[in-house]
């Protein structure tokens, strides 16, 4: 590895960071580059979704997903508990670790893996994944690939953790859009009324509200209706309210 390679590689990933980015393909990337980049057989990444449970998004090869399912299958693991404590977790030599994790080393050795090195995804105190190393070799990874590694999982997690803060700022924009919408046709339905019905505009509203909850139906729905002209209300008699 070269340090022309590294500055390549952080600089794909640092151009993928905008609003619109692949996910699923900027963290299989990060995988198959951490492979590449720091002589590992494999890596495999795990994330929180929006009920914060762990699920696997990306991994370098088949058998890596399906050992990292494994994980999640049998609530044990070296990336399991790197993801609870947020801490990096390594094992330089599974087979001296069949008491703490007796099926996972199993299942590890059974598909050629021999050493592991977990990371967590993690921006302070906010945890949102693990990122693990897989390598058929027993032995542990030197200092300088762990910051590589280490660099590589916090420049993800920047990236992901704007996609999330970019996605429900989205989300809370558009509700804000619709909720202004609304109140434009409830407005334009109270007029309606009000000048149809002969009543004052706190009394069309009223009437509005009530036709809505008779109906149970949104305020904003009935209130479309009058607009277009599909619907009416008879002129009940309602008590005054204020809007």
């Amino acid at each position: 590895m070269t340090e022309i390679q590294l500055a390549d590689v952080f600089v794909e990933m640092a151009d993928t960071l905008v609003d619109d980015f692949d996910v699923i393909e900027f963290l299989q990337g990060l995988t198959e580059r951490c492979v590449e980049l720091l002589n590992v057989s494999a890596a495999g990444l795990l994330l929180t979704d929006k009920r914060a449970t762990l699920r696997v998004v990306a991994a370098s090869s088949e058998r890596t997903r399906l050992l990292e399912l494994f994980q999640l299958q049998t609530g044990q693991g070296p990336c399991l508990d790197c993801f609870t404590s947020g801490q990096p977790v390594s094992v330089a030599d599974l087979t001296l670790t069949t008491a703490r994790w007796p099926r996972f080393s199993a299942a590890a050795a059974e598909v050629g893996f021999a050493g592991v090195h977990a990371l967590p995804m993690r921006l302070r105190s906010e945890v949102i994944g693990a990122l693990s190393l897989f390598d058929v070799r027993p032995g542990a990874v030197d200092q300088g690939r762990l910051r590589i590694a280490r660099a590589l999982a916090d420049v993800a997690t920047i990236g992901l953790l704007q996609h999330r803060a970019i996605h429900e700022r989205d989300i809370i924009t558009e509700q804000l859009q619709t909720a202004l919408n609304s109140r434009v046709l409830i407005e334009q339905a109270k007029g309606i009324l009000a000048e149809r019905l002969q009543v004052d505009v706190g009394q069309a509203f009223a009437m509005l509200r009530d036709g809505a909850r008779s109906r149970n139906r949104r305020l904003s729905e009935l209130a479309q209706a009058i607009v277009d002209g599909s619907e009416q209300l008879a002129p009940v008699p309602v008590a005054d309210k204020s809007d």
